[in-house]
């Protein structure tokens, strides 16, 4: 067996991910979701985890972080002046929930805004319509821009390292969220396409290019004490990763993205009108294609 298959192989056994979901709090999210649509006349299209559940490495405090797309009866839409587009539900105990709605995530979607596609990229699922959000993904691929999403992350990586790894005390978290968009702008950096959501994934494409064997061990000890501690727990340093994040903000600076070509948004406008004509004329909240 070759080096690149053995670091392949080690990178798939050890790189740490969990999604835990109580199955209690799984009820409540599904319970909420339906009092949402019952309470503003809406339907959720999608809805999934977000936040550190999504990413896979959350800590036993972790809190809930439950996102949505959903869409409005038509004369939501024919009104002069904007409504309010997006629900936000106040936080109890663990849950966070709030979400967009659909001409507000398109928009976003044209923008190729990466808190989105991220969250049609998560690996947790609690409602996915399986007539519109098929269509949904694909547009989303189509009109992404690499070079929109480089810039975020890039930026936000570089924001979160000034902010939170100086001191020689830091949070464990603070280093898994400049690493994470850290891996995400080298996944767009040396490949086309939307990065995945999961934090191992984008570990794993970036540790069989670097191939260091350390590097793996110590980001698989950090991952392990942030699912074991609580949000606020901290530690020393990490020598090694915070010499890789050091070289990847380098590179980052040095190699910038080519645009790649993206498609125009002109499917956006008639996925929209027919994804709300379609719910419009739907007779119940029930409607077909929902699952939860």
């Amino acid at each position: 067996m070759d080096k690149k298959k053995e670091m392949l192989m080690s990178t798939q056994e050890f790189l740490r991910s969990a999604h835990p979901i109580e199955p209690t709090m799984r009820v409540q999210i599904m319970e909420a979701l339906r009092d949402i649509e019952a309470t503003h006349d809406v339907t959720v299209l999608f809805a999934c985890e977000s936040g550190s559940r999504g990413w896979g490495f959350a800590s036993p405090d972790s809190d809930y972080d439950v996102r949505f797309v959903y869409v409005n009866r038509l004369p939501w839409y024919l009104t002069v002046a904007p409504r309010r587009d997006v629900i936000e539900v106040p936080i109890s105990g663990d849950l966070d929930i709030n979400g967009w709605d659909l001409r507000k995530a398109l928009g976003l979607m044209r923008e190729s805004n990466p808190t989105l596609l991220e969250w049609l990229r998560s690996p947790i699922v609690y409602r996915d319509d399986a007539l519109a959000m098929p269509r949904f993904r694909a547009l989303s691929e189509a009109v992404f821009s690499n070079a929109r999403a480089w810039h975020h992350y890039t930026s936000m990586a570089k924001k979160n390292f000034r902010e939170h790894l100086q001191a020689d005390e830091v949070r464990y978290k603070k280093y898994l969220y400049v690493l994470r968009p850290l891996l995400a702008a080298r996944w767009i950096r040396t490949q086309p396409g939307v990065p995945p959501m999961r934090f191992a994934d984008l570990a794993q494409h970036t540790l069989e290019v670097v191939r260091d064997a350390a590097l793996i061990d110590e980001i698989n000890a950090l991952l392990d004490v942030k699912m074991r501690a609580g949000e606020a727990a901290t530690s020393p340093r990490w020598p090694g990763i915070h010499a890789f994040i050091e070289a990847e903000l380098a590179a980052n600076a040095a190699e910038p993205v080519t645009p790649l070509p993206q498609a125009e948004g002109a499917g956006l406008d008639a996925f929209l009108c027919e994804t709300v004509l379609r719910f419009d004329a739907a007779a119940s909240p029930a409607h077909e294609g929902v699952r939860a």
